[in-house]
């Protein structure tokens, strides 16, 4: 078997799906998981305003909706977070995502403050981060932000991660990829564009250039400039097709040295087995 079709079976994202079906199951996944978990009334999950939390968020609050009209309780409930460092540049983008998710709660926390903190701390011990490091910082902090959120809400935190960006390790480990559960996970960038579109999403959410915009230095940073690949590589190589050998270079690349991002951490049974 070739590395592709092996990582295509482990991220199980498939060359076509039946939008419908696919929102269907994962309203239906959430749902389930919090009927199992009796203890969790509260899912928490940021929202940036790019593609990836708009569709989660969205689908959140449908299956939420759907839950307590199914179940009687009114204690389930969606929070949807704010986390800015300092002023957002498309904080707009953000208030047209909150619009069309239209969860039961939001919360804004601007974490400037605590990671600017951090920084200095840092540097008052000797340890001067780089800006690449700084915006790992601002990752975990939003992490520690909704994991309290959720903590005082008998609630969970949701991830955003899916199969083009697990492929890539295009996330920051302990912070946008520490979360509870992932409902997007299998999915590539179009399919989620494919749902949102047929959810009635606002179509400048979804066709926007996707953006961690971590770094100072280079703020706004597109995704794939940053990757070297674009998402329509991603996405044809994560459906099975060919692609010219130096883009199939990279991806297998940037999935081999992001494995450990995939991996729970390492005991001394699995380095030596």
């Amino acid at each position: 078997m070739t590395l592709q079709k092996l990582i295509i079976e482990e991220l199980r994202c498939k060359p076509k799906i039946d939008v419908k079906e696919e929102i269907y199951k994962t309203k239906t996944f959430i749902k389930d998981y919090l009927k199992k978990n009796t203890f969790i009334k509260t899912l928490v999950l940021g929202i940036s305003g790019g593609q990836d939390s708009t569709l989660c968020g969205k689908l959140c609050q449908l299956a939420i909706n759907e839950l307590r009209e199914e179940t009687g309780n009114k204690d389930y409930k969606f929070i949807a977070v704010r986390l800015p460092y300092g002023k957002q540049f498309d904080e707009a983008d953000c208030q047209d995502a909150l619009k069309f998710i239209n969860p039961d709660q939001i919360f804004s926390v601007n974490i400037k403050e605590a990671v600017d903190a951090s920084f200095e701390s840092l540097k008052r011990a000797g340890i001067e981060i780089s800006d690449f490091a700084k915006g790992n910082e601002k990752a975990r902090e939003r992490m520690k932000v909704q994991y309290s959120i959720a903590t005082m809400n008998s609630g969970i935190v949701v991830g955003t991660d899916h199969a083009a960006e697990a492929i890539t390790g295009f996330y920051t480990k302990y912070g946008d990829g520490g979360v509870d559960i992932v409902p997007l996970f299998r999915l590539n960038k179009r399919q989620g564009k494919q749902i949102l579109k047929e959810l009635s999403c606002p179509e400048h959410l979804y066709l926007k250039t996707p953006t961690a915009d971590l770094e100072e230095n280079r703020p706004a940073l597109a995704d794939e400039v940053a990757l070297g690949v674009t998402y329509d590589n991603i996405d044809d190589y994560l459906e099975g097709k060919i692609l010219d050998k130096e883009i199939m270079e990279k991806i297998e690349n940037h999935f081999k040295k992001s494995a450990h991002k995939r991996a729970m951490p390492v005991t001394i049974f699995d380095f030596y087995k």
